[in-house]
């Protein structure tokens, strides 16, 4: 039998992972999930800065990382300087500071491009799943499964699961585009 429930929980993590992403990106505000995407080569695998220490944000322009292990200040350090969030880390000890600039207008711009650009993309996902769906559809009908009726009825079901993830995506992207536009 068909299950709609499976692709409506494909679609919702699409759109999980999407937030993600939208969350990690830098917007002239400190924010800890800023450095989600930094991967740091510690212990012989690759691991988030926040298993590797306390990321508080003090100041609205400040990022502070409290880290554990002293021997992974500098690790931590390298993984920031090479990621593309152009921060310089201050580093005292075991605390890492991380000034947040403030973005200029160009800067803004190529922000609401990369916005744009990663809504399409999970756009795209959410549209591959109901192709998929559809696709299921027809084979169970094709071997008689289901009826033309329903395979009609879980078309719509699908549909209807698609539209509303596009409009949330929608509403994230321009969300996220007065975000960063905000001085």
């Amino acid at each position: 039998m068909f299950q709609e429930s499976s692709y409506k929980s494909k679609m919702s993590k699409t759109i999980d992972i999407f937030t993600k992403e939208l969350n990690s990106l830098r917007t002239g505000r400190a924010n800890a999930s800023m450095l989600d995407l930094i991967k740091v080569d510690v212990y012989g695998q690759k691991m988030p800065i926040n298993q590797l220490g306390t990321i508080t944000t003090p100041e609205p322009r400040i990022i502070n990382i409290q880290v554990w292990d002293l021997s992974n200040v500098n690790l931590i350090d390298v993984a920031i300087k090479k990621s593309e969030l152009g921060m310089n880390p201050q580093i005292d000890g075991q605390l890492i500071r991380l000034p947040v600039p403030d973005l200029s207008e160009e800067r803004r711009l190529e922000m609401k491009k990369i916005v744009k650009s990663m809504g399409e993309k999970c756009k795209v996902s959410i549209r591959n799943i109901r192709r998929e769906g559809n696709d299921d559809l027809k084979k169970l009908l094709k071997s008689k499964d289901i009826s033309e009726d329903q395979e009609k009825k879980f078309e719509r079901i699908i549909q209807e699961y698609t539209d509303i993830n596009i409009k949330i995506i929608d509403d994230k992207v321009v969300s996220k585009e007065k975000e960063i536009m905000t001085i």
